[in-house]
């Protein structure tokens, strides 16, 4: 797999030199001399991976599986026990446990002085390569993606894109300068690249206008990982980043976010409100942070439509991930990838034989759009407002209230510690038991 098809190298050359160019003055300069760093094999598109957990690792083998000439050439990540992991992994001789035949250590050039470590570490990793994977706790994703667009490079970044809503004015803002250097950027939301997705979207129309949907995101939940000995705060929030809002957002952001850009997706649009209800039911303890283990919220769009999104962490109960959008001429079952009237009769059936991965197909369009120098993807405005909407959802879940979409991406809201270092401490903190504060509704304000 390590013999892959070479590009253009006069073709990718032009294209991330053009990119980079087209912010003109004092931006353009500092990034010429980065343009062919790795001269090992100068028409390889060089990416450097930020981030590099287990969701890191994926984004950074499904890369390579891409059909072009593609190259590993940096790594950076807040941990070096993380970083020798994930290098130990794509570096494996054996990769059948991922589905690979083969490996892929020729294509992985990071040798000890290209694996950075700590906060800033992403920079310098980014001075490498054409391209940078962001796939570190969402909280840090709108330091990283300015800093990537800054320094002109094509982006993936895992979702979702912030945590709170200064983070998405953030990426919104960033977004604005990569559309003018034409820099390709892709959001993984991919279920825009699955294929009974696409179809199902192009045949919309057959169930007239929208008028309500239903999301879900139910199951158990994920990992804890218990508090180390000798562990600055810092060091234990980030990792257990799941269950701390200012690195992960809660579940309805990270995970639930899934479900609700679909709909945002298939309404050409984001709610204008939200009012729900949620809480911790079966997760309590110091183990679980400060996060709800469930939510249930009525989003409401600008024309009336509503969306009525639940999701839930808790073991032994009911499982379920999937969409249902509700028209005046029929319905969207999108984990059956059908259309029915409202008789039940099917108007449209996709054909599974036909369904491919969507993880991976976001990395193959991607890369071959950058290798034939085409500026094609520019997924960050709709990653950045389908984030804001699973945000705006927490808002309402944490306070009870009804919270407008303007007044909550304008509340000033920022989650962010004051500094990004080992000794600092995030705003959440535990108490002599070791119990953060959680959410009340009723009690606890939006912003």
């Amino acid at each position: 797999m390590a013999n892959k098809p070479k590009t253009s190298q006069a073709t990718r050359r032009d294209f991330v030199k053009q990119s980079s160019l087209l912010a003109g003055g004092a931006m353009a300069t500092p990034m010429l001399s980065n343009l062919n760093f790795y001269s090992g094999s100068s028409d390889a598109i060089k990416i450097a991976l930020i981030g590099c957990g287990g969701r890191g690792t994926g984004a950074a083998l499904q890369a390579l599986q891409s059909k072009q000439n593609v190259k590993i050439v940096a790594m950076a990540d807040a941990f070096k026990d993380r970083l020798d992991s994930c290098y130990k992994s794509l570096t494996a001789e054996d990769l059948s446990d991922a589905g690979i035949k083969g490996n892929f250590k020729a294509v992985v050039d990071v040798p000890e002085e290209r694996k950075f470590v700590g906060f800033d570490a992403y920079k310098n990793a980014m001075a490498l390569a054409d391209v940078v994977i962001l796939a570190t706790p969402p909280g840090f994703r709108p330091i990283h993606f300015e800093e990537a667009v800054k320094q002109g490079k094509h982006i993936f970044m895992e979702k979702p894109v912030a945590t709170d809503p200064e983070g998405v004015k953030r990426v919104l803002a960033a977004a604005e300068i990569a559309k003018t250097k034409k820099l390709n950027v892709v959001v993984g939301l991919q279920r825009h690249y699955q294929n009974s997705y696409r179809e199902l979207y192009k045949r919309k129309d057959m169930i007239g206008d929208i008028t309500s949907a239903q999301a879900w995101w139910n199951n158990d939940g994920v990992w804890v990982r218990p508090r180390q000995a000798g562990q600055t705060e810092m060091e234990y929030q980030m990792r257990n980043w799941y269950y701390f809002n200012w690195l992960c957002g809660d579940h309805i952001n990270e995970q639930h976010i899934h479900n609700i850009d679909v709909i945002n997706w298939f309404k050409g649009g984001h709610p204008v409100k939200a009012q729900g209800m949620g809480g911790r039911e079966v997760r309590k303890g110091k183990d679980f942070g400060e996060i709800f283990d469930h939510h249930y919220v009525e989003f409401q769009y600008a024309d009336g439509s509503i969306l009525n999104s639940q999701c839930r962490h808790i073991k032994n109960t009911s499982a379920k991930v999937d969409e249902l959008i509700i028209g005046t001429k029929g319905k969207i079952y999108c984990g059956a990838a059908n259309i029915r009237d409202h008789k039940g009769k099917v108007m449209y059936q996709f054909d599974l034989k036909g369904e491919n991965n969507g993880y991976q197909t976001e990395h193959d369009e991607l890369f071959e759009a950058i290798a034939k120098g085409i500026y094609k993807f520019a997924n960050a405005e709709y990653g950045a407002h389908s984030t804001m909407t699973s945000i705006l959802g927490r808002m309402a879940t944490y306070s009870g209230q009804v919270v407008e979409w303007d007044k909550a991406l304008n509340s000033g809201l920022n989650l962010q510690p004051s500094a990004y270092t080992w000794d600092t401490l995030p705003q959440s903190l535990p108490d002599e038991n070791g119990l953060y504060k959680i959410a009340v509704p009723g009690v606890t304000k939006f912003y």
